[in-house]
């Protein structure tokens, strides 16, 4: 290549650097915020706290405060799963006192969590207490099966000892109906299923990589055997907004046989 060549092409260079570059990190940033302040989980779940999102060249950076732990990491899976981000700096505190892992604290907001997360069970008031990782139920299910749903949901959470079951069913148990709501982004989707799943102490030991494509969730990893694998896809079916699992999990070769 020739010197005058070689400037041309040098010239070039530096004029896209300097006029293209720095526009598409800009914008590509304000979509990502944009995009995350709108998502279900923001909107819904996490509507309570003062969380702050902003993006940087794909560096989503999170501030402010959250009511628990569980709700740090809800907003971090979440957005880290948008088109985009190449990481998330979370830098979210939790309001007074960080409860102590398997305090009863640290486990009832994990109950609490998997519970809202369910279809199944997200649609009831319940109350959560719990003692010396004893938890107790309460509240009303719209009929019996809810009812045992949810201290099944709540007796696999990691930590938990046993279920106290106090919850009363409707006077006129009702049959649940599929109702037409707001449409849950796969964002929201991914990070609902990741947590519960890491959640439940059947299933917290799995490495399952999870990928949504509108509401259709495809998993991937590796189970220890058909049950566990069959479990995993009945978890993750009842999660808010799953239309349909593709579990392409493999068994453990030395489980198989």
């Amino acid at each position: 290549m020739k010197p005058t060549q070689v400037l041309v092409v040098a010239a070039a260079f530096v004029a896209l650097v300097m006029t293209g570059q720095p526009v598409q990190p800009s914008e590509m940033d304000s979509q990502i915020e944009r995009t995350a302040r709108n998502l279900y989980v923001f909107k819904t779940y996490l509507k309570g706290d003062d969380i702050t999102i902003r993006s940087k060249d794909g560096v989503v950076f999170l501030t402010g405060t959250v009511s628990e732990e569980t709700r740090g990491l809800l907003a971090q899976e979440t957005v880290a799963s948008l088109s985009g981000v190449r990481s998330v700096d979370n830098r979210l505190e939790v309001k007074g006192d960080r409860p102590a892992e398997n305090s009863d604290g640290w486990i009832g907001a994990r109950v609490k969590t998997v519970l809202f997360f369910h279809r199944g069970t997200g649609g009831i008031d319940v109350e959560v207490s719990v003692s010396n990782g004893v938890v107790t139920l309460r509240g009303v299910a719209l009929n019996h099966a809810q009812r045992q749903l949810t201290a099944e949901y709540a007796k696999d959470v990691e930590g938990v000892k046993d279920v106290k079951n106090e919850m009363t069913v409707a006077s006129t148990p009702k049959t649940e109906k599929a109702t037409v709501g707001e449409r849950i982004d796969d964002a929201s989707i991914t990070s609902q299923v990741k947590i519960s799943l890491l959640f439940h102490s059947s299933t917290r030991v799995l490495k399952t990589q999870v990928d949504t494509d509108k509401g259709v969730v495809t998993l991937s990893g590796m189970a220890r055997s058909a049950a566990e694998k069959d479990l995993v896809t009945k978890l993750v079916t009842d999660i808010n907004g799953v239309t349909m699992v593709n579990n392409r999990m493999t068994i453990e070769a030395s489980k198989a046989r």
